[in-house]
């Protein structure tokens, strides 16, 4: 991506956004990729960025553990391995080990959640776990980095000499201590070592008298440290012998070195992978932090940010325990640029670089503070004029250093341009100022770019209804305490409350009544009018939130009240099944019962001799069976005329008597008892038997 001028990320801030980023980072190596980060002007190249940062940070969230832990820095081990006759250390092969191990374990890990995270999977989708490498330094180095005695037969043999050596010296030194000991020639602490050799530690007047060798005096020169001549020659072949221990293990060594070599390319892919992983562990870590995500990507230049953030601006207000105000800003080919106005230290230059920084960050592959519906494009080059350009090297003024700025804008600028202009036309005379100013936005307007100024000229104010694709945006400010809201808000211009600041400032109100009256009457007229346009702006959006609060909260209330409205149709729903079941178990259970007599009846028929006391206890069923008929009558005839209601009886309300479905009105309740009203007739009945009911809608007739 192009970008102008050549400190145009230094404007934007984006360095302290790699600084965090860095911050982020374990290895050296994923730090050197923070300081090569691309800006893609290709969304191909985009996404996949976006999605690896996306899918760790879901991985981070969810408390899994991906397996790269890998961060050390080989570089030096990788360049040995490709020169011939070179030899690495037993530490230096444990880190190669480590290595590959490391991406082991990433292949492994992709193995169970292959499906989960297809981006990131795809990093490594080439890349095949070699086991002779770990097997190779396995069989030479140990976990501590020490070469194996096992590494070779001759280093064994060597090894156990050596031992067998020292076995010797420990024993035959420890006697020699004790019999000096006796004599009384030791000093304090008897023992000690020095040029590798061990030696005894003799009082200074006995050292004529102690044969060996002298190696050293204590600096009060009252100990000497003397070599017995008793293991001098202990010593020296257990010297030679180590000497012959290290040639074997530069030659384990150098062999170990140019079996690896042979996957030098390898062990590099290896490393590299670690390093990318780790750069994207540290864009999904900071992505947390700022509330970054994944917006909606789109390859044509443009965007629209939904509750967008400044991320350094939300990171500092987060610390503070103060509250950041989002921006939303929608700029396409049909509306292209913004003209913002407002009041100075109220947020125009903020809103306009947090739309600069979150669109370099996203081409640079990092996700970004805004809501994922929003939709952001893709641009070829950024051109940003913010901030006093005047040059001492080169004689400029401001002015002169800002108009050789829009002219590189006018020459170069085209539909995949993003630009930024802080103060158009300032630093030259208000009209001349602003006349050029117009022409710019007109330029730029026909170059079909897209981009972003902040102003405080009234003329490029009123552009907006004049030339298509310009906008007009403002920045809210609460007149009535003299401070701004930080809001911007598209569609209208903005005053600059020139005075209210002034005002704000401490100014003498003599001074402020002065200059309103050497003001240029049209030019105030229409900053009044744009202060009053806001100051309505500002309380009509206040009541559109009290509104929206009130909207939200009836639809609230609404659905609490339909939830309990189904929750007690569905209760008494429930209560006529209840009740309806009830009834016919009763009769169930007495047509079992008459099922049980009569076959009672009939075993007593066949062994009875008495048969007409066997006729008379039949006629006793069959006279209650023909109630029992009667009765299934009455309910049949009681249920399509009637229909049962779940509530409780009421007075006044009509019920059915559960016994013998008769219907009549509830006339009064008397604790447990009721008085029922059947035709004429009141009847005292319990209140348990009887059921609500109410008439059955008769269906009209079909024509």
């Amino acid at each position: 991506m192009l970008l102008y001028p050549a400190n145009a990320i230094e404007a934007l801030e984006f360095n302290k956004i790699c600084a965090l980023l860095k911050q982020k980072c374990r290895s050296d190596l994923s730090r050197r990729h923070v300081d090569e980060l691309r800006f893609h002007t290709h969304v191909d190249y985009v996404r996949p960025e976006l999605e690896q940062a996306n899918e760790f940070k879901t991985i981070l969230q969810s408390s899994d553990f991906f397996p790269n832990d890998f961060t050390d820095n080989i570089q030096r081990e990788l360049a040995l391995l490709g020169i011939a006759g070179s030899v690495l250390n037993g530490e230096q092969l444990l880190s190669l080990q480590h290595l590959a191990f490391n991406t082991r374990d990433i292949l492994l890990w992709f193995k169970k959640n292959n499906e989960f995270f297809p981006a990131l999977r795809a990093i490594c989708s080439n890349t095949e776990y070699e086991k002779k490498i770990a097997e190779l330094i396995s069989a030479v180095i140990d976990d501590n980095g020490m070469v194996r005695d096992t590494a070779s037969r001759e280093l064994a043999q060597i090894r156990a000499e050596i031992n067998s050596k020292r076995h010797e010296l420990r024993r035959a030194f420890e006697g020699i201590i004790r019999k000096l000991g006796k004599q009384g020639y030791l000093a304090d602490i008897s023992e000690g070592f020095l040029n590798g050799r061990r030696v005894a530690a003799v009082q200074a007047e006995y050292k004529r008298i102690v044969k060996g060798i002298l190696h050293g005096e204590s600096d009060t020169q009252r100990t000497v440290f003397i070599e017995p001549e008793e293991t001098i020659e202990l010593n020296n072949e257990i010297f030679s012998q180590e000497r012959a221990e290290a040639r074997e293990v530069h030659k384990i060594l150098l062999q170990a070195t140019a079996s690896l070599s042979q996957h030098h390319q390898l062990l590099n892919a290896y490393y590299q992978l670690s390093g990318i992983y780790d750069l994207i562990r540290a864009k999904a870590l900071l992505a947390i932090d700022i509330n970054g995500v994944m917006p909606i990507l789109s390859p044509h230049p443009g965007f629209e940010l939904i509750k967008a953030y400044h991320p350094l601006l939300y990171l500092h207000n987060k610390q503070a325990g103060k509250a950041t105000i989002p921006l939303n800003l929608k700029l396409d080919r049909q509306q292209r640029i913004l003209i913002i106005s407002g009041p100075n230290a109220g947020g125009k230059t903020v809103s306009m670089k947090t739309v600069g920084l979150l669109q370099a960050m996203l081409q640079a592959g990092l996700l970004v503070p805004v809501d994922e519906r929003s939709e952001m494009g893709i641009f070829k080059q950024i051109m940003i004029h913010i901030g006093d350009t005047q040059s001492i090297e080169h004689e400029l003024s401001t002015y002169s250093a800002h108009l050789q700025a829009m002219k590189y804008f006018a020459d170069f600028a085209n539909g995949k341009t993003l630009f930024f202009i802080d103060e158009l036309g300032s630093g030259s005379d208000p009209n001349l100022g602003g006349a050029f100013a117009e022409a710019i936005v007109e330029e730029l307007a026909k170059k079909h770019a897209i981009g972003i100024i902040t102003t405080h000229y009234l003329n490029l104010k009123v552009m907006a209804g004049k030339i298509p694709g310009i906008i007009n945006g403002a920045m809210a400010f609460d007149e009535a305490k003299l401070e701004p809201l930080y809001q911007l808000t598209i569609g209208k211009p903005g005053s600059s409350y020139t005075f209210a600041i002034a005002q704000r400032s401490g100014l003498a109100p003599h001074i402020i009544a002065r200059a309103k009256q050497l003001t240029q009457r049209e030019h105030f007229s229409l900053d009044k009018m744009l202060h009053q346009t806001e100051k309505q702006s500002v309380v009509l959006t206040e009541k559109e939130k009290e509104l929206s609060h009130l909207l939200k909260e009836n639809e609230r209330l609404k659905k609490n009240l339909e939830e309990l409205t189904d929750k007690e149709k569905l209760k008494q729903h429930f209560e006529t099944l209840r009740l309806q079941n009830k009834i016919k178990k009763e009769e169930l259970d007495y047509l079992r019962d008459m099922e049980r007599k009569f076959k009672q009846i009939i075993q007593d028929w066949k062994r009875s001799e008495n048969k007409q006391e066997v006729i008379a206890s039949a006629e006793q069923v069959l006279f209650k069976k023909k109630n029992i008929n009667i009765n299934a009558s009455l309910a049949k005839k009681a249920d399509k005329n009637y229909e049962i209601v779940a509530s409780p009886p009421q007075i006044g309300n009509l019920v059915r008597n559960k016994s013998n479905h008769q219907v009549g009105t509830l006339m009064e309740l008397r604790d447990k008892r009721a008085i029922v009203k059947v035709g004429k007739l009141p009847f005292n009945v319990s209140v348990e038997e009887l059921v609500t009911v109410r008439k059955r809608e008769k269906a009209p007739n079909a024509k």
